[in-house]
């Protein structure tokens, strides 16, 4: 494997930019020196940032035999949206961060070959986005996850959404559900799960009873956990053991 941290400038957030890769080791003898790889997007939490998945999960070493680079963006408190107060963090996740990391690594650009995941916040902004351009993903995962809460005082879901919740908005994730569901064209596969002593298994919850009432491709599940790097730890490596991968060792 290979471990590549990356800063660019970005044309939509019009300031320097991160993104932490890992990518498969090419083979000696050179054969796949032209291929490129299945990528996952994996998206990190709410005040957490795009080193968070390496430093506390062994995901470089879950993805080593799996032939899978993984792309880790930084979005910071913006739950993946253009912010009514802040950058366009829906635009660069949506647009131009797959033209620049493609440009600048061997990731494919075939449906078949996306997969996004994320955690918590990250988990909103994977589903969200796998919701939102089915044409672009195979599959999604949520993990610990829901429609944004408001924690403390309110501030960080206002300054992305302008309100207080996105229950009913195009922001809702149950909408984007129905709508998805009712819509032609390609569907993604999603995976949904959440420790039982989970802050959020109540929004968790909400999003599940959305999706077993689709007739989307889903896979949901729960053991004991809260909302901590232990639970992600070992949902990540569920998560990569069902993502539809092609040639799985």
């Amino acid at each position: 494997m290979a471990f590549v941290q990356c800063s660019f400038s970005s044309e939509t957030l019009h300031f320097n930019s991160m993104l932490w890769a890992i990518l498969p080791q090419p083979k000696s003898d050179g054969g796949s020196a032209k291929k490129r790889y299945p990528t996952l997007w994996l998206l990190h939490g709410g005040g957490g940032d795009c080193t968070e998945w390496v430093r506390y999960t062994s995901i470089e070493r879950y993805v080593r035999d799996l032939e899978l680079a993984v792309i880790m963006p930084q979005a910071h408190l913006s739950f993946y949206t253009d912010m009514v107060h802040g950058p366009r963090y829906w635009t660069f996740l949506n647009e131009e961060l797959p033209r620049v990391a493609r440009s600048l690594f061997p990731l494919a650009e075939e449906r078949e070959l996306n997969y996004v995941a994320g955690l918590s916040m990250g988990g909103y902004g994977a589903l969200k986005w796998a919701l939102k351009r089915p044409d672009m993903f195979a599959a999604a995962a949520g993990l610990s996850t829901g429609n944004p809460p408001k924690i403390g005082d309110g501030r960080p879901v206002r300054l992305a959404f302008g309100q207080d919740q996105v229950e009913g908005t195009e922001h809702d994730l149950i909408r984007m559900i129905e709508e998805l569901d009712k819509s032609d064209g390609p569907k993604p596969k999603f995976y949904q799960s959440c420790g039982t002593e989970d802050f959020l298994y109540d929004k968790n919850a909400a999003v599940r009873a959305a999706f077993e009432k689709s007739g989307l491709d889903y896979t949901y599940t729960e053991g004991p956990g809260v909302h901590n790097w232990d639970f992600w730890d070992w949902q990540i490596q569920e998560v990569l053991k069902w993502l539809p991968l092609p040639n799985r060792p």
